[in-house]
């Protein structure tokens, strides 16, 4: 019996996999897998349901605690973000790829196939990952192969009998997470159109956003999250609060043009609320208890951190080492920042830690503590070469 494992969403691309799978592959015995990191529960119920309904061997994986600790929180320890967005369809392929492949081995598989477009990020990222943990495993991926459109992907389904929810007029491709939410696809491909508010899912309009602002306090221990106003959570307790409450204040649309690791300029809308509050609160807790060397060195860690993540390349060793030195730093930072969330804006109004570098003693103009006399000779230097730069160039100039 020939057996492969398709990572199975649920929607156009996956779906459509499944008799291709059967009928172009030779595949008698097709093993659906969902991967639970955060999509709607009826989602994950209903493509559980279309998966067997279409007759395939069907896994549902909870892994939202694994994806919120292991995946999302290393995230936010590098303040992970990608041309101005959270990282987070990135961050979750992965893990998803990662539980394919253990109901893979579980079955006695070693042949994949997945939804990917060979005109997106995704492909690279989950065989990556397939091929790092199963490198004999054999992976297909029909959409690319077969160099299918969207359009033709539906009359395709039409004529299988699988129940589709796109249509050639409302044509959005949508992919959530606990981290964010992404849409893309029909009239959204378009940079000069404006999104209609139908799209989104987890944020109000702003318009519409409630009149008072919202206050709130999160507390972090050693880099990540741990609270919001005093109530400890689990990871994705806590991530799905903020979604709920930044999501119902405004905050976290983005509307950005993209640069895809092939060079495709595209235009992708997300919903990130939970993801730009916390990472807002984490980089003002930094710069309280980071020194400047360290936050300085830091901003190019966490941009090479970012870029590996956007990449997929989870497993690889590069990541480890920079994580090593990011470990380091997130020691101290422990503490509670406040932030005030109101029609759409994010502001952090205050912050506290025991490892605070920050002295009002020493900073104040109303104390003596700090001896300023003491500085006259450090200014009387700084800049010294420079300055003798000038001087030399003022010389030469004058001798022509």
């Amino acid at each position: 019996m020939k057996k492969v494992v398709l990572v199975y969403s649920g929607g156009l691309d996956t779906s459509v996999c499944i008799p291709l799978m059967r009928e172009e592959y030779g595949y008698d015995h097709v093993i659906t897998v969902t991967v639970d990191v955060g999509q709607p529960e009826e989602d994950i119920r209903e493509a559980a349901e279309k998966a067997r309904t279409l007759g395939t061997e069907h896994y549902t994986v909870p892994a939202r605690e694994e994806f919120a600790r292991t995946y999302c929180f290393a995230a936010v320890k590098a303040n992970a973000s990608y041309e101005g967005y959270p990282v987070s369809t990135s961050i979750a392929r992965p893990i998803i790829a990662a539980k394919a492949v253990e109901v893979a081995k579980s079955a006695g598989a070693t042949a994949f196939a997945h939804g990917c477009t060979g005109k997106g990020n995704d492909q690279f990222r989950i065989e990556f990952t397939i091929r790092a943990l199963m490198p004999d495993a054999t992976i297909h991926a029909p959409i690319r192969e077969r160099n299918m459109t969207r359009s033709w992907e539906i009359e395709y389904a039409k004529s299988r009998g699988i129940p589709i929810t796109q249509s050639l007029e409302k044509i959005w491709s949508i992919d959530e997470n606990l981290w964010g939410r992404s849409i893309e696809g029909g009239r959204l491909e378009e940079p000069d159109y404006a999104p209609p508010e139908g799209i989104f899912r987890w944020t109000r309009s702003p318009l519409d956003a409630p009149d008072a602002p919202r206050e709130l306090k999160l507390d972090f221990e050693e880099g990540v999250p741990v609270a919001v106003d005093g109530e400890r959570l689990s990871p994705a307790e806590l991530i799905a609060k903020l979604n709920r409450v930044a999501g119902e204040n405004g905050v976290g649309r983005i509307d950005i043009m993209e640069d895809r690791m092939l060079g495709l300029k595209v235009r992708e809308n997300y919903e990130c609320p939970a993801a730009i509050t916390i990472l807002a609160a984490h980089h003002a807790l930094e710069a309280l208890v980071l020194t400047r060397e360290e936050l300085r060195f830091k901003a190019l860690v966490d941009a090479e951190w970012s870029q590996l993540a956007y990449y997929g390349l989870w497993f690889d060793p590069f990541k480890e080492d920079l994580e090593a030195f990011i470990a380091s730093t997130q020691k101290r930072v422990t503490g509670s920042v406040w932030l005030r969330l109101y029609k759409g804006s994010l502001q952090v109004i205050g912050r506290s830690s025991p490892w605070a570098l920050y002295s009002e003693e020493l900073a104040s103009f109303d104390t003596t503590t700090f001896d300023q006399r003491e500085s006259t000779g450090m200014v009387k230097i700084f800049g010294l070469q420079a300055r003798m730069y000038h001087a030399l160039r003022q010389k030469h100039e004058a001798q022509r």
